[in-house]
């Protein structure tokens, strides 16, 4: 497969220091629990909560609905969840990508259950036009309109995650 660059990792990063700015900036005077989704966000929310000025908690959660296909199963599989207690707490989730919203739609309905005062969702990249379902983003990092994303964290089939820049597949 043949791949092209469409976001350079040095402009992830600036974007990520905007985006810890907004952050610690609407969460000023809260300790929020800050929930990673497992595996692809794992560099965006490191370098993110690395960045934040503002005390905070960290868990992680684990879903997909890919596989090693390049679009979703339409099927989500809930593999890990949040292990603190997060009853009346500001969540914050942080994701990699999100497209059909089918992922972030279960995700955000099992955290309801927990009864947090919040939840909120920063993505790195939103993908609207494939969505499937309603999901508002509170944060975003980038845009992008079409393809299939790998690296920084994002991977086909377990391929390219580690690589710095976004690259889209052809």
């Amino acid at each position: 497969m043949s791949k092209e660059i469409i976001i350079a990792h040095d402009a992830i990063q600036k974007r990520i220091s905007e985006l810890s700015r907004e952050i610690s900036s609407d969460y000023h005077g809260k300790e929020p629990i800050i929930v990673g989704i497992l595996n692809g966000a794992v560099f965006f929310f490191t370098d993110l909560v690395m960045k934040l000025t503002i005390p905070v908690k960290i868990d992680f959660i684990r879903a997909f609905s890919y596989g090693s296909s390049t679009s979703s199963s339409g099927s989500v599989k809930m593999v890990k969840d949040i292990e603190l207690p997060v009853a009346g707490k500001d969540i914050l989730l942080i994701e990699d990508i999100v497209d059909t919203g089918l992922t972030l739609k279960k995700i955000i309905a099992n955290v309801k259950l927990k009864k947090p005062a919040s939840i909120g969702v920063c993505a790195l990249i939103d993908k609207a036009e494939r969505r499937e379902e309603s999901i508002h983003l509170d944060y975003c990092g980038f845009k992008v309109i079409e393809g299939f994303l790998v690296g920084y964290g994002l991977d086909h089939d377990e391929k390219y995650r580690t690589l710095p820049d976004i690259y889209k597949l052809a």
